[in-house]
């Protein structure tokens, strides 16, 4: 079959599509996606492999199997390294995609090898790489489009990079057309100046894949069978081979060592708080704002510098978190302000505040209009509507009522060495500074705490617990037992005396 013309391969781009375009050609499948993550990935230089690094709260093959599972009928990733871990991560994020064991790795080629032997699919397959997160459903579907209006039987998705180091590159005919594809290693030096780079995601008819597939050889730098080779043997045997490049390269960045997982991170950062802003919400930095990829966030919501929210945060409209604030698995209803306060597993109800310089630990419920100030640190409790925890206290395993407000520095003595204790104060308490509620015990609704009471014994609802010695002063003790310092001269200078009890 004779190859397309040349406004049909060289210099083809995928097009910037309209939302309806997007949503047209999503409708399009292929036969079999196969996912290569059976990599070292040894320049990473960790014990995690490769795909199971986070960005944006989920891992590197989570975003890639999220964005090729809608355009294809069945999915298979080639395990290899670190195979339990990536095995038991694929059984939570895609229980149904099949897994193929490339024990000895020789290479893409190899992997792709035994993905076919392992399948009786016939049609089309779409090749992937593990560790390309940013890569977009959409620009797969007019991949597929792309690859059918051409009729051609292997498709290369190809990059336009700034700087093209450590990637394959794209060679050309003088007429544009593609001749086959080179790998960094084995490129001279004229070669190496092409900045047009093989992406790792291939579109192939499967029979002629296959075939193509019996005659890789590890003829090259590495002693691999590379997958790259199968446009040059699908070109030798007459048949339509074409690259078609990408508009936007940072899709398909892949990962190899650790700035580029930076890097990769950085631009999903800028796509996740592009996508809120436009959606209604007031990102101050975006910069310095990150946001996973599962967090949900209301319009009119104010994010102020310096703020990361993570895991299934969701936040309400019109609450304002930040500056320097992390959420983690968190619930904000309407009009709530965290400020400068770190919460994790928790939830703030409507108009509620926390912080500045609080740390909200798992299990807390604040309800509406309550308020938790500046150094207090709240884990496993619920603060009932209207009550306050202003200043510098700890609550732990506690139940507080409505409109109660617990005093500066106050301790909920929880744990007696070996369990964790339970605490009760009603509605409308008052207690008082610097007062210890030695679990378990309750205050009753409308009591109150003298300050600085150490309060062991349930207080009755409308009464006062007072728990602390009588003061003495013993007169004179600074200057017979501080002689020569600041505070005898201090003392003297006022007109204290030496004198006993």
């Amino acid at each position: 079959m004779a190859e397309p013309p040349i406004d049909s391969d060289h210099g083809r781009a995928l097009r910037t599509s309209s939302w309806e375009a997007i949503l047209a050609s999503q409708q399009k499948k292929v036969d079999l996606v196969v996912v290569l993550a059976a990599g070292e990935g040894t320049r990473m230089k960790s014990s995690l492999a490769k795909v199971l690094h986070p960005i944006a709260g989920k891992t590197v093959i989570h975003h890639v199997l999220e964005a090729v599972t809608p355009t294809s009928k069945e999915v298979s990733v080639v395990v290899g390294a670190h195979r339990e871990e990536v095995e038991a991560h694929l059984s939570e994020i895609a229980p149904s995609a099949h897994r193929v064991h490339q024990a000895e790795r020789n290479g893409t080629g190899h992997a792709v090898q035994l993905a076919l032997a392992d399948t009786n699919i016939t049609g089309t397959v779409l090749v992937v790489a593990g560790d390309t997160p940013l890569l977009r459903t959409s620009t797969i579907s007019e991949f597929i489009e792309a690859h059918e209006e051409l009729e051609s039987v292997a498709s290369v998705l190809t990059a336009v990079l700034p700087d093209p180091f450590g990637y394959g590159r794209i060679l050309r005919d003088d007429l544009g057309a593609v001749l086959r594809i080179v790998e960094e290693r084995d490129a001279d030096e004229d070669q190496k100046l092409v900045d047009e780079i093989n992406t790792g995601v291939y579109l192939f008819d499967i029979e002629t894949l296959r075939e193509a597939a019996k005659n890789l050889t590890a003829d090259n730098s590495q002693g691999e069978l590379y997958l790259t080779d199968v446009i040059a043997l699908v070109k030798a045997s007459g048949k339509i081979a074409v690259a078609i490049q990408s508009n936007d390269f940072t899709e398909t960045l892949g990962i190899n060592d650790r700035s580029q997982l930076a890097q990769c991170a950085a631009i999903m950062r800028d796509r996740i708080n592009d996508s809120h802003m436009l959606n209604g919400v007031s990102i101050i930095d975006p910069m310095t704002t990150w946001i996973d990829a599962t967090v949900e966030i209301d319009t009119d919501v104010t994010i102020m510098p310096g703020s990361a929210l993570h895991g299934k945060t969701k936040i309400a409209s019109g609450a304002l978190i930040g500056p320097r604030t992390t959420l983690t698995n968190v619930t904000i209803d309407r009009g709530a302000v965290v400020i400068e306060s770190r919460v994790a597993d928790s939830q703030i109800g409507a108009e509620a505040s926390v912080g500045p310089f609080s740390f909200i630990r798992p299990g807390t419920q604040l309800a509406s209009n309550s308020k938790v100030g500046a150094y207090v640190e709240i884990k496993n409790s619920s603060i009932g509507e209207s009550s306050k925890v202003p200043h510098l206290s700890y609550v732990g395993d506690a139940t507080i009522g409505e409109g109660t407000n617990i005093g500066a520095a106050t301790i909920f003595v929880n744990y007696d060495g070996v369990e964790k204790h339970q605490t009760v104060v009603g509605d409308h308490v008052r207690v008082g500074s610097d007062t210890m509620l030695v679990a378990p015990v309750r205050i009753g609704d409308g009591a109150y705490t003298a300050a600085g009471s150490i309060i062991t014994e349930d207080v009755p609802a409308g009464a006062i617990g007072v728990a602390r010695a009588k003061q003495r002063n013993v007169l004179g003790w600074v200057l017979r037992r501080r002689s020569g310092t600041k505070s005898e001269q201090a003392a003297r200078d006022a007109g204290a005396t030496e004198s006993t009890l």
